[in-house]
């Protein structure tokens, strides 16, 4: 950040930091309403794998009593938390595709150059998108409960600031990995290989001591994955319950991820800086 910024941002008063940060959120909500199929979208991925595949399973993947649930549970039940973990994964790669799209017309530009702080325009864009996903994950539970999926009353109120740390990491991450996409056509193949990987390799679908019975290699793969922690996090939260490991590494991989996109999108040291550089060169 130059001097110049430096000295602007400091001059704004709090007031016009709620205008900017209303502004963004106002801005991502109404992409949102007039994104009617990405609603829809975000609400079939799981609402398929709880209907038909849940269906499937519910005798071959059987769950005994484990941690947070005090009693034997049906396997549609299970993979809830990991489904709501994944409606908010797709959201924050989503995310992610609107700020290439945004770079690649110019909307970008005209956002970073705003005398408001990068940390903070990428802070309100990362709100602004974790707060769509939880508005998508609480319309998932309310379809889920009609399907005879219930937590606990308080369940829903407790698994609330899960969703928010959970967001802000996964919508993180996908905004590390927009600002190392030169092209909007590369990014459904760079996405395919970060979502599906993170995904099936975690605790959403199945319990980590069933992976461990048949291959621990893959478990340790698991056991590092930051989405399983993320849907563990989700898990206990749902049950009003907490589990410390989790919450401490999805908060260090949230800093560690969001301190990389304030990098990467800074204009005087991150990776735009250095392609805009080529780019004048050649």
């Amino acid at each position: 950040m130059s001097a110049v910024e430096g000295d602007s941002w400091r001059g704004l008063t709090l007031s016009q930091y709620f205008i900017c940060l209303k502004g963004i959120i106002w801005r991502e909500g109404l992409r949102f309403l007039h994104q009617r199929e990405r609603f829809v979208s975000a609400l079939v991925r799981p609402l398929v794998w709880l209907f038909i595949f849940a269906a499937g399973f519910r005798q071959v993947l059987g769950v005994s009593i484990i941690p947070p649930y005090e009693t034997y549970v049906l396997y549609e039940v299970y993979i809830t938390p990991g489904l709501m973990a994944m409606i908010q994964l797709f959201n924050g790669m989503q995310s992610s595709l609107t700020m290439v799209y945004d770079r690649e017309t110019g909307g970008m530009r005209t956002l970073l150059v705003s005398p408001f702080p990068r940390w903070f325009l990428l802070s309100s864009k990362l709100l602004a998108g974790t707060i769509v996903s939880i508005l998508q994950v609480y319309a998932y539970l309310a379809i889920a409960y009609f399907w005879d999926i219930e937590a606990p009353p308080i369940g829903y109120v407790t698994v609330f600031p899960a969703l928010l740390l959970s967001g802000f990491m996964l919508g993180s991450l996908g905004m590390l990995i927009s600002s190392l996409i030169k092209q909007l056509e590369n990014f459904s193949g760079v996405m395919n290989f970060v979502i599906f990987p993170m995904f099936f390799a975690s605790s959403a679908l199945y319990p980590l001591w069933r992976v461990k019975e048949s291959s621990p290699f893959l478990y340790d793969v698991c056991e590092l994955n930051p989405f399983t922690h993320a849907t563990e996090l989700i898990r206990f939260a749902l049950y009003g319950k907490l589990e410390p490991t989790s919450l401490a590494i999805v908060l260090a991989c949230t800093l560690v991820f969001f301190s990389g996109a304030i990098i990467a999108y800074d204009p005087a040291r991150g990776i735009l800086a250095r392609r805009g550089a080529a780019t004048i060169r050649t």
